[in-house]
């Protein structure tokens, strides 16, 4: 680890969700990260990945902790191309004013074919009540991709 202090905020709620003080449909999760299913899912599989420690801003991480984030996109990318076939995957992080967890999170979002992604951003509500009822299926089914795609990445 770094010379960098790592530490949680009390009160920051990306803080309490990385590191499991609140209920979330957790995926996977490293002494780093934290990735799980959004609650109010874009499309099925979208996936947050939250850092442990408290940081605000990606160039307030230490490396480790980036480093990781990046290993997490990868293989949730991977996974998610694999399990759902989406036409693509948009990765978004907001920082400043628009973030209102203020704490860094990474969106991975499957998405289709010429579906507008503008609601994404004006938080317009889009029609998922289907996928919300489904979030404890979806996230066994991709908790256990990841784990298949780890263990081949670790060549077991």
């Amino acid at each position: 680890m770094s010379g960098i202090s790592r530490h949680t905020e009390q009160n920051c709620l990306g803080c309490r969700l990385a590191n499991g003080e609140l209920p979330v449909h957790m995926v996977y999760e490293n002494e780093w990260i934290a990735c799980f299913l959004d609650h109010d899912p874009f499309n099925e599989g979208h996936v947050l990945i939250l850092p442990k420690a408290h940081y605000r801003f990606i160039d307030d991480m230490d490396s480790e902790t980036a480093l990781a984030m990046l290993n997490a996109s990868q293989v949730m990318s991977r996974t998610i191309r694999e399990l759902y076939a989406p036409f693509g995957i948009t990765q978004t992080q907001n920082g400043g004013g628009p973030d209102e967890l203020t704490h860094f999170h990474l969106h991975i979002v499957p998405r289709e074919k010429g579906q507008p992604f503008l609601s994404f951003y004006t938080g317009d509500e889009w029609d998922n009540e289907a996928l919300k009822s489904r979030l404890a299926d979806t996230r066994i089914r991709l908790a256990e991709a990841i784990e298949k795609q780890l263990s081949a990445l670790r060549g077991n």
